[in-house]
């Protein structure tokens, strides 16, 4: 119960922190789609199309926080956790896409340059700055393990890159007169928000996959468990995966000498085992001594 009631807690204070950014956000992106026409500047209306998709991905984050409070029940006995995941996953695939869209638009920029109002680009993308800088700091003080938040948090982020680059493209453009760092920048950006989007999607689909920590040796918990715990004397058929990456489960078969004294025990000390030293809290152990149960379906 004291890990249910923190669990919540951190949950609370997660969407707290995303509805915070959800405001700032999209209340600011509508001065940044007038500031963009009014200007003229590419790397404005870049920054406000992501932002676009930063208030409906953030909309989406405090969503699944919101869902996956729902108790566990009927078909889903698992409960609503993993819709934390989905959310982050599409949050992934919505930045590939305003990647996209900022490259197509950067290519015709090029193509046909385009005069830019540098002294109102540079005072809207100040003030975006500011906006983002609060949010950024707002996400980056919740979990940094929840991938719900990793995706908000990322968003964010590409805004606040976003934000900068307009600067330095109004400054260079004030001073110099030269248009084609509006584009070029805005390609820099849509690079450095293409990496972090590839990075969560890649991690936000393992979990979806059901794969194994990536940090998990699943060989060498098998032998440490073995030479940890009295009397067992193989493991096999092992799945690891996780609701998200902070709710590990597990299933194994557990081999055991036939002369131990008692085999609820021995699954007893290997749940303790576990959970102290891998921090998994949910596993199901099937006890074998005379052979493996699921050996004619080939699974052990």
């Amino acid at each position: 119960m004291e890990r249910d009631r923190h669990g919540h807690e951190a949950s609370g204070g997660n969407m707290r922190r995303v509805l915070i950014a959800l405001v700032l956000t999209g209340l600011f992106m509508i001065v940044e789609v007038i500031g963009g026409i009014v200007s003229g500047s590419l790397a404005l209306l870049a920054d406000a199309g992501h932002m676009l998709t930063d208030t409906m991905a953030l909309a989406l984050a405090a969503a699944a926080f919101h869902v996956s409070k729902r108790p566990a029940g009927g078909n889903l006995t698992y409960g609503y956790q993993r819709f934390q995941i989905l959310a982050a996953f599409v949050n992934g695939l919505s930045l590939l896409v305003v990647v996209g869209w900022i490259l197509f638009e950067a290519v015709e920029r090029f193509l046909a340059p385009r005069d830019v109002l540098g002294a109102t680009m540079l005072s809207v993308a100040a003030a975006g700055l500011v906006v983002n800088l609060v949010s950024f700091v707002v996400l980056h003080t919740g979990d940094r393990e929840n991938l719900n938040i990793r995706g908000a948090a990322l968003h964010v982020a590409g805004d606040l890159l976003g934000s900068v680059a307009a600067i330095v493209a109004a400054i260079v453009i004030i001073y110099t007169g030269w248009t084609p760092i509006d584009p070029i920048l805005s390609v820099v950006v849509a690079a450095l928000i293409l990496r972090s989007a590839w990075a969560l999607v890649k991690r936000s689909a393992h979990v979806l996959l059901e794969g194994a920590p990536e940090w998990l040796d699943v060989p060498d918990m098998q032998r440490r468990i073995v030479a940890a715990v009295p009397g067992v004397n193989e493991i096999h058929h092992v799945h690891v995966w996780g609701l998200t990456p902070q709710q590990l489960m597990l299933t194994m078969h557990v081999a055991i000498s036939g002369d131990i004294g008692s085999q609820s025990g021995v699954v007893r000390k290997v749940k303790q085992f576990l959970e102290r030293e891998y921090g998994i809290g949910h596993t199901t152990v099937e006890i074998e001594i005379d052979g493996c149960a699921d050996d004619r379906a080939g699974n052990c």
